[in-house]
């Protein structure tokens, strides 16, 4: 005779009906015999479970999911306990320093043998320091509860990464789950009205303003009250490394990224500014190198964090707001202020300089390679930029050629440009691709890597083919480390090509064959466009190997040099 219990949904079933209620319909993991009761659950929903074949990737894949989304919109992974758990650490503090929102759901050990080195067992607050919050379900009963609960956390200003811990007996139990509280993220915090009036008036009074725009800008969803404000007060604006995008930079007020290989000239601009707006940005040591760059004299700093204020710049005037509530305020109050300069302006003339001066950059540094030696960076990616549509989403992995894709490559909209911010881990370029595909499965996906970012997910490639998901891998192959190696022998007298692979050269394409992915290999830089363009319209995966210099200037030096 069927019972109750017999019928009561498991935990499994209650926690992926949860994430189903909350609008989380994919999630991203390596299964085992822990997750199973999850696994099925998903199986037999309206969901989709993509099986990675490393979790360094799934964290990353559901990174790129929500960079891509819009402000709230999130992935979920799945991981065993241990060896799957800590695999994913680094994709959750890319996530937690980037403020990007994911649930990660981790088995943990069955709760009779905790503590007694049952397989996999880690303690559950190693994760602590990785995430938003971290969780672990004690009780069968509040498992949807704690899920419910972390969801909103994650969503909530500042967002970020959470995980919860439920014990694998538990996910298997028929118990009856408590029912979670209506509870919504709170609404980000807005200015007060005297601190956007304080604001306006020093930025009405400027003559030469800059705005700094950071990845706030992107989470909250600001970038046409961005645009807006910029606009009205024809200022140049400068973004971040999680920034890039937030302006198109096809903007005639887009004046560059501030990052390590930021231009001479940029830096001059944000020094020479007599006023500087900086939203959505804590002004981290990465994005300033060690706060070496020089800000405007007087500087306005909006942030969600109060600790950030004035800790490697002193700030006429600290906000504690959202970017986009304190952007939406502003703009109000500059209506009218010198509007319809965008275009002639001053400020879009300041713009217009460093722009110019970088293409001047660009230009010497190509002219600067022999004729008989592999492309350089920077004009593949421009021959990358013009075969692909202004919509397409492009991933970057970081490594030495993301910062000449930071300073050369534009990027046409806040969700159309993907890289890791200042945690700077290799390996997300192919992954965050996954994840981004999966959230706009309308448009072109690219994603942009060098070899020794994709030898640090090239299981990945599998994986694509596997999930036939169409995304188009464009890997930089110069044989080298070459970032590392150029400061060793620059710095350190060791030989060229230190950590280069000069005599056991890599063959991508028979990787990516090898692995189901259509694959092309481009020796000479005039090749790179039609070979971007295949594989952009081939249907399913493709990537396309183009070699490149291993001794070329690297970006942190060549845009810093007198010209």
């Amino acid at each position: 005779m069927e019972t109750d219990a017999d019928t009561e949904p498991t935990v499994g079933e209650a926690v992926v009906d949860c994430l189903l209620d909350h609008g989380i319909d994919v999630a991203f993991g390596i299964p085992g015999k822990q997750t199973l009761p999850l696994n099925r659950a998903v199986a037999d929903r309206d969901a989709r479970f993509v099986v990675a074949r490393h979790e360094t990737a799934v964290t990353h894949q559901a990174w790129g999911y929500a960079e891509t989304s819009p402000p709230g919109a999130m992935a979920a992974t799945v991981v065993v306990p241990g060896p799957g758990d800590m695999n994913a650490m680094n994709g959750l503090k890319n996530a937690l320093n980037d403020n990007v929102p994911l649930l990660h759901l981790a088995v943990e050990t069955e709760r009779e043998v905790r503590g007694g080195d049952g397989i996999h067992e880690t303690p559950p607050e190693t994760y602590d320091t990785v995430v938003k919050e971290n969780v672990l379900v004690e009780s069968p009963a509040g498992a949807v509860a704690a899920v419910a609960d972390a969801i909103r956390v994650a969503r909530e200003a500042p967002q970020g990464p959470v995980r919860v811990g439920i014990p694998k007996d538990v996910l298997a139990s028929r118990t009856p789950q408590a029912t979670p509280p209506d509870r919504k993220p709170a609404a980000p915090p807005a200015p007060t009205t005297a601190a956007v009036d304080a604001a306006a008036d020093r930025l009405r009074e400027a003559d030469a303003p800059v705005v700094l725009a950071g990845g706030g800008v992107r989470r909250a969803g600001a970038p046409d009250r961005l645009r807006e404000v910029a606009e009205r007060l024809d200022a140049p604006v400068v973004t971040t490394y999680k920034g890039k995008g937030v302006l198109s930079e096809r903007h005639p007020l887009s004046a560059g990224v501030l990052c390590g290989g930021a231009s001479t000239e940029l830096r001059e601009l944000l020094a020479n500014a007599d006023v500087g707006l900086v939203v959505g940005s804590d002004l981290d040591a990465v994005s300033t190198a060690k706060w070496s760059v020089s800000m405007p004299e007087t500087l306005v700093h909006v942030t969600l964090d109060g600790d950030d204020v004035g800790f490697g710049y002193e700030a006429d005037l600290g906000v504690v707001a959202d970017a986009d509530r304190f952007l939406r305020t502003l703009s109000g109050r500059l209506e009218g202020h010198r509007a319809g300069v965008a275009e002639d302006g001053a400020g879009a003339a300041r713009a217009a300089s460093v722009r110019e001066a970088d293409r001047e950059r660009f230009a010497a540094v190509t002219a600067d390679r022999d004729a008989d030696a592999p492309a350089r960076s920077v004009e593949v990616l421009d021959e990358i930029r013009a075969a692909l549509p202004a919509e397409t989403v492009v991933t970057a992995d970081a490594g030495g050629f993301r910062l000449w894709t930071l300073v050369s490559f534009p990027a046409s909209g806040p969700s159309a440009y993907v890289n890791p911010g200042s945690w700077a881990t290799m390996g997300t370029g192919l992954p965050s691709a996954m994840g981004a595909k999966l959230a706009t499965p309308d448009r072109d996906v690219v994603a942009l890597t060098g070899d020794g970012g994709l030898m640090m997910c090239v299981h990945e490639l599998h994986t694509l083919a596997a999930e036939n998901i169409d995304v188009t891998v464009v890997a930089l192959n110069n044989d080298d480390y070459a970032i590392i190696s150029e400061e060793a022998a620059r710095t350190h007298d060791l030989p060229d090509q230190a950590y280069g692979w000069a005599e056991t050269g890599l063959d991508l394409v028979s990787v990516a064959a090898g692995m189901g992915v259509h694959a092309e290999r481009v020796d000479d830089i005039g090749g790179v466009g039609d070979a971007v363009a295949a594989a952009r319209e081939h249907d399913g995966p493709a990537l396309v190997e183009v070699v490149t210099d291993p001794a070329e200037p690297q970006a942190s030096e060549w845009m810093t040099r007198d010209r």
